[in-house]
């Protein structure tokens, strides 16, 4: 069982931090509606509660005292949290508001190249697409999220959309030139840095284990396949991110057969989201939208 929180009041925290914000007694008063002396008798209470000062009273002038400004600084982070979550909270009461939390390189790749088609078959909907990688902790202040892994993410709901196949891809021209694997011994074979497993695990699946992946690291799959894209090298595609470039013939796959990453792209989400109108048809959507590409019949 969870201890309970131990929290001064929390009329005292705002009037000390508003206080300590904008340097006076008088204007904290004036933004939170009430009076100086209210203000004051507030910090002077918490004060008490903490055994500590923190301000240094002199005439005219508050000083914040070196724990005034250590406190002063996270609380105005956590109340300024406080407020953006409010503020989406009660707007998904008035509207279909989904925030999904998403990799740079998906979001770019595949996500938004396809919200027009959710914004026809589902117009009431507002997407807000903000960073969510796979080093970044699953926020409560999201809808939902989009991730890759092995489906097992504590506390979250998770739903499989589609498998993470890796399959080597680049420029046209270069493309013509390569004309089996041993061929990839003289290319320029372009890594991703947080993925150093990605090219051996193809190469061994191919029976070319001798084959030495060592061109340029990229941080992300995106700069590995625009750099692809621009004839630096041969990239490591992982679909859905080449999905559409194959499909425009921008990129070229010169060997046919890709290779499981055993790894999934999973949608994420806390319990109970399922009941937002919001986030429920930006599901339908999806799923709908995974099955289509499963089937072929995506862009």
């Amino acid at each position: 069982m969870l201890a309970p929180r131990r929290l001064p009041s929390l009329n005292g925290i705002r009037a000390f931090e508003a206080a300590a914000r904008t340097g006076s007694f008088v204007a904290a008063a004036a933004e939170l509606n009430v009076t100086p002396a209210a203000i004051s008798r507030l910090v002077r209470l918490l004060e008490l509660r903490l055994g500590i000062a923190l301000f240094a009273r002199h005439a005219n002038r508050l000083v914040p005292t070196a724990a005034g400004l250590a406190y002063q600084a996270g609380l105005t982070r956590i109340l300024d949290d406080a407020a953006r979550l409010t503020e989406q909270v009660v707007a998904m009461a008035g509207a279909k508001v989904v925030t999904v939390g998403v990799g740079p390189t998906f979001a770019v790749r595949w996500l938004i190249p396809r919200l027009l088609d959710l914004q026809r078959q589902e117009p009431e909907i507002e997407v807000r697409v903000v960073t969510g990688g796979q080093t970044v902790p699953f926020s409560d202040g999201w809808s939902c999220g989009i991730r890759l892994g092995d489906g097992n993410w504590p506390g979250l709901e998770a739903t499989p959309l589609f498998p993470a196949d890796l399959l080597p891809v680049c420029a046209p021209a270069m493309a013509a030139r390569i004309g089996d694997i041993p061929a990839l011994a003289r290319e320029t074979l372009i890594r991703v840095a947080h993925a150093p497993e990605d090219w051996p695990r193809w190469l061994a699946a191919m029976g070319a284990a001798g084959i030495r992946a060592g061109g340029p690291v990229f941080d992300y799959y995106g700069q590995a396949l625009q750099a692809a894209l621009d004839g630096i090298g041969v990239a490591m595609g992982v679909r859905p991110y080449i999905d559409d470039d194959l499909a425009a013939g921008r990129l070229v796959a010169p060997f046919p057969r890709s290779v499981s990453k055993d790894m999934r792209w999973y949608l994420v989400h806390h319990a109970g989201r399922e009941a937002e109108p919001g986030f429920a048809a930006f599901r339908r959507w999806l799923i709908a939208a995974c099955k289509f590409r499963a089937n072929g019949l995506d862009r």
